[in-house]
């Protein structure tokens, strides 16, 4: 995968058509950031935060563990084409005492029972806090979309 693209996981369209994500806007989203020890894929089995936080980045620095939670999250369907949003951008400022192995990006719902998770991403890592800010810039079309004709 390159740097910057993003795949659903393949499990999420399963679980929000079976109701396990309820309302995405009105839940508690957040993205956890992880290290390639284990790289997620799309076909993974049940993706959880769980799943994950065994490589999620030390959270000595700015990073806090359990990931950062979205402000402003909107779902839209039109179409065919779900659209999922955040109307900001995620950062962390320089700390050298932060992480440096930052390599996805993994979008969970916190508010689901089991923290189900909806997508990642390729940071193209190593990342990291040490060498100055690092921030995540979500696309202005949208976090994710997915045309599900």
């Amino acid at each position: 995968m390159a740097r910057n693209q993003a795949f659903l996981f393949k499990e999420f369209v399963k679980d929000y058509g079976d109701g396990v994500h309820g309302d995405l806007s009105a839940a508690t989203i957040k993205v956890v950031i992880i290290n390639n020890t284990t790289p997620p894929t799309a076909d993974d089995v049940a993706p959880r935060y769980s799943s994950y936080s065994a490589n999620e980045v030390s959270s000595a620095g700015n990073y806090v563990t359990g990931g950062v939670a979205l402000t402003g999250v909107t779902t839209s369907y039109a179409d065919g084409v779900f659209k999922f949003d955040d109307t900001g951008n995620i950062s962390w400022a320089l700390d050298a005492g932060g992480f440096e192995d930052g390599y996805w990006a993994i979008v969970i719902n916190d508010t689901a029972a089991a923290d189900q998770a909806i997508f990642a991403v390729d940071l193209g890592g190593p990342v990291s806090e040490r060498t100055g800010p690092f921030s995540i810039t979500w696309n202005a079309n949208g976090m994710m979309i997915h045309s599900v004709v």
